[in-house]
């Protein structure tokens, strides 16, 4: 097969319609899940993304079940995970981490058993893993919103954020206030969810939000530089799981998230080759500036 060939076949499927509306959303979760996903990892709140993401899964078979937007299902089931944390979390025995995997486990039980009820529309598989091809015409429209709006709070509170995560103590004393400042990057991360959830599913949510931004902080030593990086990967990766689905017949979604993890790999082995051959040398380094 020649070179021109092959460039024909790879790009083939973005001919049709339902492909391209597709690609168009996952352009926008690329970005959407490249700027969360960086501050995610910043801040060691991966577990807290994915665990978000799961908690959310009643609220999306509420929503099959009453003929609503995935939408809507999937920011109510947020807000209640969110909630339900915080209540859990005041209770003195507990630390937040025991807090956040009782009322995840309990959540995520919850909507399987919602979601198994035989008054229950069938699509289970849907809401675990998405649908990236019936994106609708608002989804994308909402996707754009989000990205927009995180693009300005990013760009907006740069400096606080850099400063809470390199150092919580110094950024008090500069006159920053730390709660706030995590908890806006919470509600940022919420924010995110509501878009990747639809697409991705419950279940694979957490791939794009964390295996990009993860795989820049291997290769990038700035904070700008992690940014661009990580929406480039997450874009990039995106559109290549969802022409690999397309050739090999596979769900999207599942496709997408083991080809941002084949790219970790990959960049993983560069980084660690890299490092054997020149030690004093090593890529990746605290992107804190």
């Amino acid at each position: 097969m020649s070179p021109a060939d092959l460039v024909g076949v790879l790009v083939e499927p973005f001919t049709e319609p339902i492909v391209q509306r597709a690609a168009a959303g996952v352009v926008l979760l690329g970005i959407v899940g490249g700027l969360a996903g960086c501050w995610v990892v910043l801040y060691g709140l991966s577990y807290a993304a994915e665990s978000l993401a799961h908690g959310s899964l009643p609220g999306l078979v509420v929503a099959v079940a009453a003929g609503l937007p995935l939408l809507i299902g999937t920011s109510g089931g947020l807000l209640v995970a969110a909630a339900a944390i915080a209540l859990v979390a005041r209770v003195p025995a507990l630390g937040r981490d025991t807090a956040v995997s009782i009322v995840i486990s309990t959540m995520l039980g919850l909507g399987a058993l919602l979601a198994l009820a035989p008054s229950t529309p069938r699509g289970l598989a849907a809401l675990l893993f998405g649908d990236v091809l019936g994106l609708s015409t608002a989804d994308l429209a909402v996707g754009v919103v989000v990205a927009a709006l995180l693009a300005v709070l990013l760009a907006v509170f740069h400096g606080r954020l850099l400063a809470v995560g390199f150092d919580r103590e110094t950024a008090a004393r500069l006159g920053v206030r730390p709660g706030l400042v995590e908890l806006l990057l919470l509600v940022l991360l919420g924010l995110a969810l509501v878009v990747v959830v639809p697409a991705l599913g419950n279940l694979l949510a957490a791939a794009i939000l964390i295996g990009p931004a993860a795989t820049a902080r291997l290769v990038t030593r700035r904070v700008p530089a992690m940014l661009a990086v990580a929406v480039l990967l997450a874009v990039g990766s995106g559109l290549a799981g969802l022409d690999a689905s397309y050739q090999l017949s596979t769900a999207s979604g599942a496709t997408i998230a083991a080809t941002i993890l084949v790219v970790y790999l990959l960049a993983l082995g560069g980084v660690m080759l890299r490092r054997r051959s020149a030690p004093s040398a090593g890529p990746g380094g605290p992107a804190v500036r």
